[in-house]
């Protein structure tokens, strides 16, 4: 297993740290603060930040409806959820461009309105959304499940009310995992590209993310450029993995 680590996982992230080692520092700053660069992790934060709260809201939402209620269909929703995981982000971001272009009906309706969807920082955002609705619903579900019904019909019984109940006795066993969830979700929309190089016009200033900065320095043979910016990107999703980590053992810490 060790070994298996070392070859799939640590051996690329160190290939890729001595390269950016050889780059010298000011160049490294240089090229990593570029007015490109920074409008693309502008833009990178910014989107996966409102797709994990949206995600967060609503993956929430779903969770405690798979876990409460029983209703025809329910299987094949559940099922639905993983559809994110199997599916190839290419063909996610052909199919949100083919729902929001203007030659399907939502996206007929949504353009008469004045909003397009298709080649903006609005199509990131659902493309975002789409790709990591999975994490928060499969992280709520378990913890929701052991949740006993006897605590919330006690707290009915001393005279609470149902929203009382929810906030204190409901809520706090479930905001670890929650917050674990949006983690995830963030740190999974913060990394996507299949989807949104379909989706977005991947125009600098505009819509440009920083994974699709760094195919485009690849494109142009700029591999400084890709260097530098994949190992940005490394080290911020180094820091969600601690930050996802810290949140774990708070949840496990928390549960006991």
């Amino acid at each position: 297993m060790l070994s298996y680590m070392a070859f799939m996982l640590i051996m690329p992230i160190t290939a890729l740290l001595q390269k950016a080692s050889l780059i010298p520092m000011a160049t490294f700053i240089a090229r990593a603060t570029e007015p490109v660069a920074m409008h693309a992790y502008y833009v990178t934060f910014s989107c996966s930040m409102i797709a994990a709260v949206i995600n967060c809201v609503f993956g929430f939402i779903l969770a405690w409806v798979l876990v409460r209620y029983k209703f025809p269909g329910k299987r094949l929703l559940d099922a639905a959820v993983d559809l994110p995981f199997a599916l190839p982000t290419s063909v996610a971001g052909l199919t949100l461009a083919t729902v929001y272009g203007d030659e399907f009906v939502i996206g007929q309706f949504l353009q008469s309105l004045g909003i397009q969807v298709v080649f903006t920082r609005l199509g990131v955002v659902v493309a975002m959304i789409f790709v990591s609705f999975p994490f928060v619903v499969r992280t709520m579900q378990p913890v929701m499940q052991e949740i006993q019904r006897e605590m919330e019909e006690a707290a009915w019984s001393l005279g609470a009310s149902r929203w009382k109940t929810f906030l204190d006795v409901v809520f706090p066993p479930l905001f670890p995992s929650l917050l674990t969830g949006t983690a995830l979700a963030f740190s999974r929309a913060l990394g996507e590209f299949g989807s949104i190089v379909i989706i977005s016009s991947n125009f600098a200033f505009k819509d440009l993310i920083a994974p699709v900065l760094i195919f485009q320095c690849l494109e142009q043979y700029d591999y400084v450029g890709a260097t530098v910016i994949g190992t940005v990107l490394l080290f911020i999703s180094l820091t969600m993995m601690l930050a996802v980590n810290q949140l774990q053992s708070f949840n496990q810490r928390f549960r006991r």
